[in-house]
C-alpha cells in the first residue's frame, strides 16, 4: 500500500496544479478580451494617421523632414517589444529568434546594431546575450499607456536625429487571431509611407503655421502611434498565448491524472490480490 499512497499524493498534487492552470486560463481569457477591445479602439487612429502621412508624402513638399531622408546605413537600432511576465508559451522566444536572426544579418554586413527594449523578458534576454541597450521600459501592466513608452521613443528619435543610428526598426508580436501570433518587423525610421490604393489622386495642403512644423508633429505622432499599437497588440498576443498555454497545461494535467489513476488502480488491485492469496494460503495451512 506504500506505492498506492505515493500515487494518491501525486494525483492530489497534479489536481491542485490543474486547478491553478484552469484559473489562469480563465483570467487570461478575460484579459485577452479587454486587450482586444483596446487594440480595436486604437487601430482607427493608427490607420488614419498613416493615410494622412501618405497624402503628405505625395504632396511634393519642398521641406524634407529628417525622419524621411534615407542615408547610408552604418548603424541600426531595434525596438523590441516583449511581455513582462512568462507562462505565455513560445510568444517571447519566437520574437527573440527573429530579433537574433535580423541582428546577425546586419552584423554580417558589418553594420552595428543597438537595441531598445520594452518588457521584462526582452530586458532579461539581452542582459544574458549582451549588446548595446539604448533604453528600456517595463512594468506596463495589463493596460499599457503611451506615456509609459514615450521615454524609449524619445531616446530612439534623438539617436536618429543626431546620426547615432541610421535606421530604426520595430519588432513586436502581431495579433492575428486567438491561436496565431506572428513576430513582425517594421521600419520606423526613416519613415516610409505606405502607398494606398485610395491615394490615386493627390493634393497639396494649405499649411498653418508651416509645413516644417506640421511634418514634425505628424511624423512624431505617427511614430508614437506605431509603437503604441505594437505594445497593445503584443499585450493581446500575450494574453491569448497564455490562455492557450494554460489550456494545454490543464489538458496535460488531466492526462497525467488519468495515467496515475490507472496505475493506482493496478497497484490497489495487486495489493488486494496479494492479501487474498495470503488469506487463502493461511486458511489452507490451518485446515491442513
Amino acid at each position: 500500500m506504500a506505492g498506492a499512497k505515493e500515487i494518491r499524493t501525486k494525483i492530489k498534487s497534479v489536481k491542485n496544479t490543474q486547478k491553478i492552470t484552469r484559473a489562469m486560463e480563465k483570467v487570461a481569457m478575460s484579459k485577452m478580451r479587454r486587450a482586444q477591445e483596446r487594440m480595436a479602439r486604437a487601430r482607427p487612429y493608427a490607420e488614419k494617421i498613416r493615410l494622412v502621412l501618405g497624402h503628405l508624402a505625395s504632396a511634393n513638399l519642398e521641406y524634407k523632414h529628417t525622419y524621411t531622408v534615407e542615408r547610408p546605413v552604418k548603424r541600426v537600432a531595434y525596438l523590441i517589444v516583449s511581455s513582462d511576465r512568462g507562462l505565455a508559451g513560445g510568444l517571447n522566444m519566437n520574437a527573440f529568434r527573429v530579433a537574433v536572426r535580423a541582428i546577425k544579418e546586419w552584423k554580417d554586413q558589418n553594420v552595428d546594431v543597438d537595441v531598445a527594449l520594452i518588457g521584462n523578458k526582452s530586458i532579461s534576454f539581452f542582459r544574458r546575450i549582451g549588446g548595446t541597450v539604448l533604453g528600456t521600459a517595463n512594468q506596463l501592466g495589463d493596460k499599457p499607456q503611451l506615456s509609459q513608452v514615450l521615454g524609449v521613443i524619445k531616446v530612439l528619435t534623438d539617436a536618429y536625429r543626431n546620426g547615432q543610428v541610421d535606421r530604426v526598426f520595430l519588432l513586436s508580436t502581431e495579433f492575428v487571431n486567438t491561436m496565431t501570433q506572428k513576430p513582425t518587423i517594421r521600419q520606423l525610421l526613416p519613415v516610409v509611407p505606405v502607398k494606398e490604393e485610395g491615394l490615386l489622386s493627390h493634393w497639396d495642403y494649405i499649411y498653418e503655421p508651416s509645413s516644417a512644423e506640421l511634418m514634425d508633429t505628424v511624423l512624431q505622432r505617427y511614430i508614437e502611434s506605431q509603437v503604441y499599437q505594437a505594445v497593445i497588440e503584443n499585450a493581446a498576443s500575450e494574453q491569448s498565448a497564455r490562455m492557450v498555454a494554460m489550456k494545454s497545461a490543464s489538458d496535460n494535467a488531466g492526462k497525467i491524472i488519468g495515467a496515475l489513476q490507472l496505475t493506482y488502480n493496478k497497484a490497489r488491485q495487486a495489493s488486494i490480490t496479494k492479501e487474498l492469496s495470503e488469506i487463502v494460503g493461511g486458511a489452507a495451512a490451518i485446515s491442513g
